[in-house]
């Protein structure tokens, strides 16, 4: 019994990949039809050999597959090679339903995401780069050809960017080592581990990591010249707070290092504690006594001892959001949640703030493993 309209298995829409994702193309560019009709008006065509001229006579559906091929290789040769998505939102699927077949993929939400601009915020930077980290580690072999690229690419521009303002190298340098001994294991690996594309690519790739590394290390810090006030004309107990105000224990050594002042300061005992206090438990700190000369306990050396057997708690300025709701993955623009209430995603729920949840980068990794 014939069919009297279209259903799931008829071929559908023809569709075409642009920069702004994919798009329905209804007709045929002129182009196209003019070489279409090209095509067919020579379906029959007598075509000379120059051996014994015996005449060769093409078929129609050889035309026809040529005209066909012909579309796509415009259609091909019109769009990019490769094409990253600037979303500010994904939905996150993790199952095949009706309306929705496959599920979203580590690699797939990491190209979707804009991480690139994501990169140029000062509030996301520490948290891009974190997340290049962890995927470094353990998830690089588990990201699609197209998000390995694209991995690199963004690598690339975090490197170029810290080279430009020397911010922030020693977090890209611990990066890259992570990157390389990674690399190397995945190498000398072939055959056990899965990479994807030719292994000169990988090696390629290595050795670029490795002038990267090579760049970083020259790096020589401009020194700022300011007649105006400087750190060391601020007051003992605002350095003081300065220094009360850091997280990261080798963000409070790297300002020590700056004046004998700022030395002095940075190693305060009560500092140190503090840090330990936040950062661990006390059944930790009990595992870990590391007493001083004069019998007091030293906090400083307890906090790198305790960071290399327990993880810290990660500070971001802005990090992805989750919506539990709509399970939505999205950057959340506070300049635009403030002006026009704007969610950051097309949320449903009658009070979508109470909906969202911050994302760490381990949280990120986490949301694809099936």
């Amino acid at each position: 019994m014939p069919f009297l309209g279209q259903d799931w298995r008829s071929p559908g829409w023809r569709w075409i990949k642009t920069e702004d994702g994919w798009k329905r193309c209804d007709s045929f560019s002129p182009e196209l039809e003019d070489e279409s009709s090209q095509l067919n008006n020579i379906s029959h065509t007598v075509i000379l050999t120059d051996d014994d001229d015996e005449e060769e006579i093409y078929r129609t559906e050889d035309c026809e597959f040529a005209a066909k091929k012909r579309k796509k290789d415009h259609f091909r040769n019109k769009s990019k090679s490769q094409c990253f998505y600037r979303e500010k939102w994904i939905y996150v699927h993790k199952e095949s339903t009706r309306e929705r077949h496959g599920y979203c993929t580590l690699g797939e939400a990491f190209n979707r995401l804009d991480f690139s601009s994501a990169i140029q915020d000062i509030r996301r930077f520490n948290y891009v780069v974190k997340l290049l980290q962890l995927i470094a580690k353990s998830q690089l072999t588990s990201l699609s050809g197209a998000a390995q690229k694209n991995y690199f690419n963004i690598l690339d521009k975090i490197v170029r960017k810290v080279l430009e303002d020397q911010h922030n190298p020693r977090l890209i340098k611990d990066l890259l080592q992570d990157l390389s001994s990674t690399l190397c294991i995945l190498i000398r690996g072939v055959g056990k581990s899965v990479l994807v594309g030719n292994i000169n690519i990988w090696i390629c790739r290595l050795e670029t990591i490795l002038t990267w590394q090579q760049q970083l290390k020259n790096l020589q810090m401009n020194k700022q010249v300011n007649n105006g006030l400087t750190l060391s004309d601020l007051p003992l107990h605002m350095l003081n707070n300065i220094l009360y105000r850091f997280s990261d224990g080798w963000d409070i050594i790297t300002l020590g290092q700056v004046t004998p002042t700022l030395y002095m300061l940075s190693e305060d005992r009560q500092l140190w504690k503090k840090l330990c206090q936040y950062h661990f438990a006390e059944k930790q700190f009990c595992r870990h006594l590391i007493l001083s000369e004069k019998g007091h306990i030293d906090w400083k050396l307890m906090y790198f001892a305790l960071q290399k057997c327990y993880p810290i708690k990660e500070q971001y300025g802005d990090t992805l959001h989750f919506c539990r709701h709509c399970s939505i993955l999205f950057w959340k623009d506070y300049h635009l949640a403030l002006l026009f209430k704007d969610t950051g995603h097309p949320c449903t729920a009658n009070d979508p703030d109470t909906c969202f949840m911050p994302v760490s980068p381990q949280h990120f990794i986490d949301l694809f493993k099936f």
